[in-house]
């Protein structure tokens, strides 16, 4: 039980933190294109007055995270002290694999209490391609230490499920190293928020495919004499039966991509409706030279005689 209200916490946290930032790339994308820049982190926007309780409804974003970044670094903290039979090597490979999943949350933590800190005291803040190379050295080490967690499972369903979030870590990493070398890519912006998103629905699946019964996959089940919630609890009996779960957990992560897609252009048309852009038909960008603008004046002055 306590498994599965930890993914369900991981996944929420994912997804608002995903979603949110995909509405404020594309609201500045939209609102401002030639000044657009790449941000770490979006605040919420300014409110009449300067007093306290506004300075800190704009920051309530970035505290929410930081809360759920301290929650996650102590919860991974925890679970290392728990025994952990069903885990390659036992309790001590357990527990250092816990801690190094605990150190990466750390990382990110320190990042987001130091972007809080330069935000409402009088520290200098860091430039944002230096925060971006930071967070693609958290996303990078979250893969490495997933890759671990997925080689010391006894579980095959428990191993695959991390091996997939280590994929989608690595592809965070690689975007946030983009944007620390090019803040002005739009797409790798949002593929990141995507990214994000995607990991969210993603720690819900494993939550549902490992921790509930009415979605294991057929033929894989809960050990009953193990306490729920550890890892590598839900095992398939045969090869067969392995080989089908596994390939379920492919479809479905093919599944969360497709919604993702399906996110982001939701999210596009309602922030281009709200933001006030509205298509005016088509249009062809025009080469500034000197053929093209005769070419025009001549059209003009065809169409005056006639």
């Amino acid at each position: 039980m306590g498994g599965m209200i930890y993914k369900l916490f991981a996944s929420a946290s994912l997804l608002t933190l995903g979603l949110y930032h995909l509405i404020c790339t594309f609201f500045h994308v939209l609102k401002s294109p030639q000044s657009y820049a790449a941000k770490p982190f979006y605040s919420l926007p300014r409110f009449s007055g300067t007093n306290n309780n506004n300075h800190r409804l704009q920051n309530l974003p970035l505290i929410i995270l930081t809360v759920s970044l301290f929650i996650a670094f102590l919860h991974q903290t925890l679970i290392s002290f728990y025994s952990d039979p069903l885990v390659k090597g036992s309790t001590p490979v357990h527990k250092f694999s816990s801690l190094n999943s605990a150190a990466v949350f750390f990382l990110f933590l320190i990042i987001a209490v130091y972007l809080l800190l330069s935000d409402s005291a009088s520290l200098i803040p860091l430039p944002s391609d230096l925060l971006f190379a930071l967070a693609s050295s958290g996303f990078f080490l979250h893969y490495s230490a997933a890759s671990s967690s997925a080689l010391i499972q006894t579980s095959d369903l428990q191993a695959h499920c991390d091996s997939l979030s280590a994929r989608i870590s690595a592809l965070c990493s690689l975007l946030c190293l983009l944007l620390a070398c090019r803040p002005r890519l739009f797409i790798a912006d949002a593929a990141l928020a995507a990214s994000i998103c995607l990991q969210g629905l993603w720690q819900l699946q494993t939550g549902l495919s490992l921790y509930v019964d009415g979605f294991i996959p057929e033929g894989c089940h809960r050990l009953l004499d193990v306490q729920g919630g550890v890892e590598g609890s839900t095992q398939c009996d045969i090869q067969e039966s392995k080989l089908r779960a596994v390939s379920v957990l492919d479809l479905m992560f093919t599944v969360h991509v497709v919604l993702v897609v399906v996110l982001l252009f939701v999210t596009y048309t309602m922030v281009a409706m709200a933001a006030g852009v509205r298509r005016t038909g088509s249009y062809e960008a025009l080469d500034n030279n000197g053929n093209d603008t005769n070419h025009i004046q001549m059209k003009s002055l065809t169409g005056t005689q006639a």
